[in-house]
């Protein structure tokens, strides 16, 4: 199926915004159905989407109510709980436990769904396995590693002054500082690539603070992210991903072959400072999930 797909975003902020943006040109999807926090959020977003449809004949759109979310075929989680981040380290992780309520607000109102999950509230990682335990749901996806992945490629290309597309490696585990970079796979031009870890691993923490200083919040790279992954897990086309999956019982970034829809987990091939630093992001997710998951949640899988 190429067409006809209809898209739930949940959340109108940067993220809802971005998404929806790119959703509304992709030719397989034909409906978009937004809510937010506030009514106003999402007619707002329904609103300017309506414009941009006069000029590029896209997606249509609409405000939708929590129960209508449960038709989609898909459904993008981008809502923010409101908080001040004050971390400099572990940035990511510091809105557990404002973000954690929101989510389990909304797996409660969508117990059973259906269709595909894509997680991009943070901490990613611990929050898809948080909505995929509480709902129920059985296809939950995290989109953080994929743009860890994507900024690694940018930074090893550039600094090796080689086009991007020359260049296969993969940055698993958490979306956040125990990020395991697999620079003992990566390759430039099918060679074996020399990784200068402390550069790339600067410019991995450096990257979204410089956009989230310019621009007040990171948008287009995990938006991007999002739709790159709806076309594989939506059987658009087939291809590789790295997302935030069930491995058991904790869920973190993992290499993905994903043909007709379907995921297969194919594992990469780690040194031993790479499969102990797996080991860390593993036990630290654990930990944080552990804190959300007292009272209320259903059992760790």
């Amino acid at each position: 199926m190429t067409g006809g797909y209809t898209v739930g975003v949940i959340g109108a902020g940067a993220i809802g915004q971005t998404v929806a943006a790119l959703l509304a040109v992709e030719p397989w999807c034909s409906r978009l159905l937004v809510t937010s926090r506030t009514a106003e959020a999402a007619h707002g977003l329904v609103t300017d989407l309506e414009d941009a449809r006069q000029l590029t004949s896209g997606a249509r759109a609409f405000t939708a109510t929590r129960a209508a979310l449960g038709d989609a075929d898909a459904l993008v989680i981008c809502p923010r709980a409101t908080f001040t981040n004050t971390r400099t380290a572990d940035v990511r992780m510091a809105g557990l436990a404002a973000n954690a309520p929101v989510i389990a607000e909304w797996a409660h109102t969508l117990t059973g769904y259906p269709g595909t999950v894509v997680m991009v509230t943070n901490p990613v990682d611990v929050l898809a396995r948080y909505f995929a335990d509480l709902s129920r749901a059985r296809r939950v996806f995290g989109i953080g590693s994929a743009t860890d992945t994507a900024r690694y490629r940018l930074a090893l290309a550039q600094h090796h002054r080689v086009p991007v597309d020359t260049v296969d490696g993969y940055v698993i585990g958490e979306h956040g500082d125990s990020a395991v970079i697999c620079a003992s796979s990566t390759t430039i031009n099918g060679r074996p690539a020399t990784v200068p870890l402390d550069v790339v691993t600067a410019e991995l923490r450096d990257r979204p603070r410089r956009i989230s200083t310019g621009i007040g919040r990171v948008r287009n790279g995990p938006s991007a992210a999002v739709v790159s992954a709806l076309r594989k897990l939506l059987a658009v086309e087939d291809g590789t991903d790295v997302l935030s999956v069930d491995r058991d019982g904790v869920w973190l970034g993992i290499r993905l072959q994903i043909t007709a829809g379907q995921p297969t987990v194919t594992p990469l091939s780690l040194n031993e400072r790479e499969a102990a630093q797996f080991v860390a992001a593993r036990a630290k997710l654990g930990a944080a999930y552990r804190t959300i998951n007292r009272e209320g949640a259903t059992s760790c899988r």
